[in-house]
């Protein structure tokens, strides 16, 4: 019984730990309402590209994995595809991942994408999101996560997870409902 009662406790300790441990990566969130936290990174052309440059568009500022992966390229592609609804509703794309430059640069010339990805591999702005991070051997990843930041910069929509084949349409939808 005592055994029992100690691995009961031991699990308890365990399970809230994890439960505090998600609960911290999610309140590092940056929350709706709030001034999106201004950032400067280079662009596949390694050029700086800063939220400022957006002042009065929609940002869609949407974190991903990793360069050339089957998730990432359907986000990427479904973004895209849609750049001219993009363009009608005054909205730009960033994408943001901990990838390089020259990553970027390579995945962009390969599958023609027109909007910026942008290089975080310091994960400056993947930190100032709260964006969690998680490690495999030496490779780091940001979580697939999206900021949509109005004209004036302030957040108005997160999503902390994301389904690549269906987000562009979401996020599209969430930018029509915030107009009105």
């Amino acid at each position: 019984m005592r055994k029992a009662l100690s691995l009961a406790a031991i699990l308890a300790v365990a399970t809230a730990g994890s439960l505090g441990v998600r609960a911290y990566a999610a309140s590092d969130a940056v929350a709706v309402g709030a001034a999106a936290p201004n950032f400067t990174l280079p662009s596949q052309e390694d050029k700086p590209v800063s939220l400022t440059d957006y002042k009065g568009k929609w940002v869609v500022l949407y974190f991903y994995p990793k360069d050339q992966t089957t998730g990432c390229t359907i986000e990427a592609h479904n973004f895209q595809r849609d750049q001219p609804k993009y363009d009608a509703l005054k909205a730009v794309v960033l994408g943001v991942s901990l990838d390089t430059v020259e990553g970027h640069k390579a995945w962009c010339s390969k599958d023609t994408f027109s909007f910026k990805l942008l290089a975080d591999p310091d994960h400056k702005v993947v930190d100032a999101y709260g964006v969690p991070v998680s490690a495999h051997g030496d490779m780091k990843f940001a979580a697939r996560q999206t900021y949509l930041i109005s004209p004036t910069g302030k957040i108005v929509k997160f999503w902390p997870k994301v389904d690549p084949s269906a987000h562009s349409e979401e996020v599209l939808a969430a930018i029509e409902a915030a107009k009105k």
